[in-house]
Formats: structure tokens, sequence, C-alpha cells
């Protein structure tokens, strides 16, 4: 399962055959080993709902970030790192207690998802609408702080549409066929022939992993938000775009493109995908991404919603869908006050919207007047990891 971290990036961590017994288990991280196949491997996320539920397995992907891709060693920099705004204080001290006892960092700061993105933008005050892999979060950002009770969450994501699509593709009778399943060999100069590839000892979660992958790239080459709300006869007669599947097959989509991402205005369009049933429960109480902004900027004082509303920030990989930004931007033109000037906002560039969370930290901290308000391992050993609350709040 792909894991979505504090700054979007995709971290993976496989595990070997006893993933059953902490102390046996072998992990691999990293989405280069998680390409290589192998017996009974089984692909886990440390993170449900963006809140780290094993501790073994982040400390696993921290090791891999700062040794083996970053080549640092921790004791010699200060880190900062990300969190989500539903973050809680037990999951902050553990954060803190491991940075400075394990890997002997300097000094600490958390920093909120919200409030670097609105630093990547040069902005101290906005609303930020960041689409993840795992769930999109709404939060107001005032004066570089985030106003916690006006919060928005919904568990729909990029994955989550990513398994839509994909249930969908089953359901029309396209089978998608992982890349270890099957090998091509020329037959003649520019042709090639599919051979079928048998691995009895592959794990249900590894084959998925892998189907996902190419969903992931089909929706990210075809899908695009859709101008009005989808409905089943109006894009009935759609005309369909053609994909080549890894294994040489060509198929065609056609409604799908504009459904699955409806989903994230209206979550309640699950119920018409056949084999998502199950999430029914969990999308109908689910709001649709304008309601969310809606409710979230009137949680907020009278006196800032104005300023909320003309700089709406988008965010995370799922926003650089086509049509996005416009799609919602006019939703909103119906449904805000009168007086209210909307304006979304959203880098031109796809790299800076999936990344912006770590574009703000770096911003963040290379800023002079930034250096005092680290958390330093005196500090931590003076005060203990509850101090993170004052110092990072």
């Amino acid at each position: 399962m792909e894991i979505d971290d504090a700054d979007n990036s995709d971290k993976n961590s496989g595990s070997a055959p006893d993933s059953k017994s902490k102390s046996k288990r072998k992990l691999y991280v990293g989405s280069q080993d998680l390409g290589f196949r192998r017996d009974h491997m089984e692909v886990l996320s440390p993170l449900k709902d963006g809140i780290v539920v094993d501790w073994d397995m982040v400390e696993n992907i921290w090791d891999h970030a700062l040794r083996k891709c970053l080549l640092i060693d921790p004791k010699e920099h200060p880190m900062l790192l990300a969190e989500p705004c539903s973050n809680t204080q037990q999951q902050r001290e553990k954060t803190a207690e491991i940075m400075f006892e394990k890997y002997q960092v300097p000094a600490l700061f958390l920093a909120k998802n919200a409030v670097l993105t609105s630093f990547a933008s040069g902005r101290a005050t906005s609303l930020v609408v960041d689409c993840g892999g795992g769930s999109t979060t709404v939060a107001p950002v005032h004066d570089g702080y985030v106003l916690q009770k006006a919060v928005a969450t919904s568990p729909i994501g990029g994955e989550f549409l990513t398994d839509c699509l994909l249930k969908s593709l089953e359901q029309k009778g396209i089978s998608i066929k992982p890349r270890y399943a099957f090998k091509r060999k020329e037959i003649r100069a520019g042709e090639f022939q599919i051979m079928d590839l048998d691995f009895p000892n592959t794990t249900e979660s590894y084959k998925l992993y892998s189907q996902r992958v190419i969903v992931g790239d089909i929706k990210e080459c075809v899908c695009r938000a859709p101008d009005t709300p989808y409905d089943e006869t109006s894009y009935s007669n759609i005309p369909m775009t053609p994909y080549e599947l890894p294994d040489g097959q060509t198929i065609e989509i056609g409604a799908d493109r504009f459904k699955i991402p409806d989903v994230l205005f209206n979550p309640s369009l699950v119920q018409t995908i056949p084999g998502m049933e199950s999430f029914a429960e969990m999308t109908s109480s689910a709001r649709g991404l304008p309601q969310m902004v809606i409710d979230s900027i009137n949680k907020c004082d009278v006196d800032i919603r104005r300023e909320l509303f003309s700089s709406i920030l988008l965010s995370g990989g799922t926003a650089s869908m086509q049509q996005l930004k416009e799609r919602l931007e006019k939703d909103l033109l119906e449904e805000s006050p009168q007086a209210a000037r909307v304006k979304v906002l959203a880098s031109g560039n796809a790299t800076e919207r999936r990344f912006s969370v770590w574009i703000g930290g770096s911003i963040l901290a290379s800023l002079g007047s930034f250096q005092q308000m680290w958390f330093s391992k005196s500090e931590f050993e003076e005060h203990g990891a509850s101090y993170i609350q004052r110092k990072c709040p």
C-alpha cells in the first residue's frame, strides 16, 4: 500500500514472510524495492487515516530516507518534520522521543502541512485544500497558525479514486495484469508475444499494489473533473479515450474518465460503482469538496472569511487532476455568499502542487527569524517530550 507521509511523497514498506512476529520480519522500504516481487511478501502501510499505527515501520522508513536517500548523519542536522493537522499529542511526543533519543538530532520542529503549503505560496493566511493519497483535508491558516476548530477532513483521496477505477474496469471485464505476471518476447521486429508467468506464492496485497500502480497511471493520464455534476445520461455517449496497458492490450475508457473524479465532489456516486458497496457507509457521511470548503470557512471568525474565500490553495497529488481547480471554483461561486470574491489558486506545475508541503518547509527552515523557534536537544533533556506542545503549537 502506498504510504502518503506528511509531504505526500510515496514511501512504501514491504514485509517478508514473518510479518506476524515483528522481531523476525524483514522490511523492504521504498518504491524501488517494492518493484521487485518476492514470495509471501505483504505490502503494508504504517499509517491509517494519516496517523501512525506502526512505529517500527516508520523508523525503518526514516532510516531509509536519512541514510540511503539523503546520505546524512542525523546528529549533524536540525530536523523539520511536517505533520497532519489531525496529529495527536501522543504522536507528537513519540516523534520527539525517537528523533532525540534514537537519531540524536540537535534540534527539532514539527510544522503542520497546511501552514507549510501556505508558506510555499507566500501567504500567511489562506484556506488550504490538500487532496492527498489517503484523504482530503481542508484547513484554514491565519497568520501562520492552523485554526484547528475549522479543519474538515474526508476519507476520499487519490488511492480511494484509484480503487474505484480498478473496480469499475474489472466490472467491465478488463483485467489489469501486474507487470510481474508476464514477460514480452519479441517474435519479429517491433512485434511482441506476451507470455504469462505464474507465481502462486504472491500475496494478494502485493498483487493489488502492482495493479494500483498501473491504474494510478491510467487515472492521471485520462481522468478529468467534469464541468458539471456527473449524471449517467449526459455522459453515456462521451467519446472513448484509448490507453495502452503494460501487457500491450489497448483499452477504451469512456464515462469513467469523468465519473471517478466526480466522487470528490459527490461521494454518494461511490454507491453506483460495482464492488465498492462496502464503502457506501463511509462515503454516506463524507461531504463533497465545495461543501467542506464552505463549512470550514463558516466555522472561522467573520473578519477573515472574505480573505479565506479569495485565497483557496490547492495542494497534494490528487489536486493535479485536470479541470479540478476550475470545477471547484465554479461550484464555490454558486454556493458562496454574494459578497465573497472566490479565488482558487494552484501552482501551474503539478510537481509543485504535489510537494508544496516540502517546498514550504524548505522556505520556513531557511528564514533567519525561524532559528530561535527550534525545540533543542537541551530543552528536550530539561523539560521532556511534552514540551513540544509549547514549542511547536
